[in-house]
């Protein structure tokens, strides 16, 4: 079996890019996840990828099943669902959501538009392009503002929590000219930040729940994990923001994981993922971002959920490539058994968006 891990080879392109260390790291994350798979009947292939060239180079090798890495592509984030959408259109079995989910849960707007449409809590929202549309802004203070087609915390600095007009038209003016695309104004919830882990499909279910640990280092600045905290290995912030796995009441347990799992099933979400939430003063959690291409890395939350629900990080990186195959290629039960046995070939073009409805009825549609 070749399995073909892509990652993005992308942040040394631009000489002033925002979101370098987020881009750089994903390296690490496919040499770990190289590490892991290796053995058995497996041949494990770690290619770069920086623009849709190098990409259809890869596909010219015919992998059983690709290791989608990629967060970006040409130092892009909206790059990012331009991977799957190729590996769709070569019906090329992958690992993760399909491009329409990623393309969604990256324009944060559209996201937060279709979780409303399906009653799933999220703060209320405005989207701006310009300076001037701040006039016609009436959400409430404090709000955040955001980049809205960025992931992995670009863009978000502590001053990006914002209590009056003059600060936010400041930081709208910084966000408009460093990132070149609307700007997301959102109501903030200064509470507890809980992120939900789930894995799987058919059996869809949540690793352990983790809360980000605010520390002394956040003593008057807002409890939200700016790029510094994220990514700045040597900032007081980063180091005094864990990510722990946290014992909430069942009651409330219930009901994060609840909100967590109508947001991944509300964007299409598939085999893995990471829901983040925030518990307003009265414990009801608000989703403020969806993660369906989440870091995998040894040592980031995901990881560490499933290391705390017995999966070790070699069983994490086998079961995403079995939940792969199983949802591209059919019915588990008309495989062979054994780890490394061959799936029945899938017909044309059968999981081009892994959605629902009109002509993806056909499709596999096992969650």
């Amino acid at each position: 079996m070749l399995v073909t891990i892509l990652h993005n080879h992308d942040h040394a392109l631009l000489e002033d890019d925002p979101g370098r260390e987020a881009r750089a790291d994903v390296v690490n994350v496919a040499a770990a996840m190289a590490e892991a798979l290796r053995g058995g009947r497996r041949r494990v292939v770690v290619k770069p990828v920086d623009d849709v060239t190098s990409l259809a180079d890869v596909l010219t090798t015919q992998p059983d099943v690709v290791v989608n890495l990629c967060e970006s592509l040409g130092a892009d984030s909206r790059g990012e669902s331009l991977v799957p959408a190729m590996l769709e259109l070569a019906n090329v079995c992958f690992t993760g959501s399909s491009s329409l989910s990623l393309a969604l849960s990256l324009h944060k707007n559209k996201a937060k538009e279709i979780l409303r449409a399906r009653g799933v809590p999220t703060p209320a929202s405005v989207v701006v392009q310009r300076v001037e549309e701040l006039i016609g802004v009436e959400l409430p203070f404090p709000l955040i503002v955001k980049p809205s087609r960025e992931d992995a915390s670009v863009g978000i600095e502590f001053d990006s929590v914002v209590h009056d007009r003059p600060s936010l038209g400041k930081i709208v003016t910084r966000v408009l000219r460093t990132f070149r695309q609307p700007v997301l104004i959102e109501q903030y919830i200064d509470g507890r930040e809980i992120y939900v882990p789930l894995l799987g499909n058919s059996g869809r279910r949540p690793l352990p729940l983790t809360e980000i640990q605010f520390g002394a280092a956040f003593a008057n600045k807002p409890r939200i994990v700016s790029y510094g905290a994220k990514w700045d290995t040597d900032s007081p912030e980063w180091i005094d923001s864990p990510a722990r796995i946290v014992e909430l009441s069942p009651a409330v347990t219930r009901r994060c994981v609840e909100v967590a799992l109508a947001a991944f099933e509300a964007l299409e979400c598939r085999d893995y993922g990471r829901i983040d939430l925030r518990l307003d003063s009265r414990n009801e959690p608000w989703v403020i971002d969806i993660n369906p291409n989440c870091d995998l890395h040894p040592q980031a939350g995901f990881s560490r959920a499933a290391s705390a629900a017995g999966l070790s990080y070699s069983d994490l990186a086998l079961h995403l490539i079995e939940l792969a195959q199983e949802r591209h290629h059919g019915n588990q039960t008309r495989r062979l058994t054994g780890p490394d046995a061959a799936r029945r070939p899938a017909a044309p073009h059968r999981d081009v968006h892994g959605g629902r409805g009109g002509l993806r009825a056909r499709a596999d549609r096992r969650r």
